[in-house]
């Protein structure tokens, strides 16, 4: 319960927004609701989703539209590898931590990185499946009202909408930023991601974010073992 209270935040708020906007983006393609609902649930990552969407509107053949989709998912792979550490309590279950790997989001993973570390190992996995739960059922109700509301929300104020999650997450990042390498990182990628954005294959946010922590991390090697 405890995950879950602290599911109803600012970043859920504007998960609710976003997810507004994919819902009027649903209604505008003419792709189904529930289907729509569906990929919140067990996909829950917006670019993933518009890729999926788009991918099934235009007509993609399948197996490019599953590669497509998990090359765009392959950005959470670092998020997951550093908050998965936080789940080994006393009693381990190899099923509610890969249940919790799910949910290993943007928004989840800035609000874990920076609570599971005050918590006793024993309540780890179920505050992260309270808050994972609420922010999906936020995400899952903002898709449907975006849906119902799509005729008075503007094509542009919909784009806008789905911009304030990474906008979000931005902002998380630098309030949570204490030490040097953490604004190191921040910087790198930063000035990575102009020159990723040129690559196909939709890996722009995994090569900013690995190329980035990577080189912060090196420089701050480097600057440790300075005499």
């Amino acid at each position: 319960m405890h995950g879950a209270r602290h599911g109803i935040s600012v970043p859920a708020l504007v998960l609710f927004a976003s997810y507004t906007g994919f819902g009027a983006l649903l209604q505008g393609v003419g792709f189904p609701l529930g289907a729509g609902v569906l990929s919140t649930l067990l996909i829950w990552a917006l670019p993933a989703q518009v890729i999926l969407v788009g991918g099934l509107v235009a007509g993609t053949a399948l197996p490019a539209l599953a590669f497509a989709i998990g090359l765009s998912s392959m950005r959470l792979l670092p998020m997951v590898v550093s908050v998965a550490p936080y789940m080994r309590g006393g009693r381990r279950s190899t099923f509610f931590e890969l249940l919790c790997a799910h949910y290993v989001a943007m928004t989840l993973w800035v609000e874990g990185l920076r609570l599971l570390p005050h918590l006793p190992g024993e309540a780890r996995v179920p505050f992260t499946l309270g808050l994972g739960n609420m922010l999906i059922g936020v995400s899952m109700s903002g898709t449907v009202v975006g849906y119902l509301m799509a005729s008075s929300l503007s094509g542009p104020l919909a784009a806008v909408l789905l911009f304030l999650t990474p906008l979000s997450f931005s902002v998380l990042m630098v309030r949570n930023a204490t030490a040097v390498t953490d604004w190191l990182a921040l910087a790198a990628g930063f000035l990575i991601m102009p020159f990723a954005v040129q690559l196909d294959g939709g890996l722009d946010l995994l090569v900013a974010g690995v190329g980035g922590g990577s080189l912060a991390y090196a420089v701050g090697r480097w600057h440790r073992r300075r005499p």
